[in-house]
């Protein structure tokens, strides 16, 4: 029984784990691969997205501008809206 129990814990950790060290992304300085993983309902597409907008139009002041990609929307940023950050993006990143 005890290894049984001691076998579920260990497995709930592995599955959690993932989530657990998901921090704040920088969406000025992350790249497309990095977007996708670690935000909710963002696939490569939408990350990808991000990405050329940020390139085409400048840093991101917040989420009102990252709204504004193409198949973004508020209600996906506001979903997100603990995992975002909106720093300037440093040299070499």
């Amino acid at each position: 029984m005890l290894t049984k129990g001691l076998g579920a814990a260990i497995l709930a950790a592995m599955l959690l784990a993932p989530v657990a060290i998901a921090g704040p992304v920088n969406v000025n300085a992350a790249d497309a691969r990095t977007l996708a993983r670690e935000l909710q309902g963002i696939g490569q597409a939408k990350a990808e997205a991000i990405v050329a907008y940020r390139e085409k139009n400048g840093p991101f002041r917040g989420g009102e501008d990252l709204a504004k990609v193409k198949g973004l929307g508020k209600k996906l940023v506001e979903q997100n809206k603990a995992n975002l950050r909106f720093e300037a993006a440093k040299a070499g990143d």
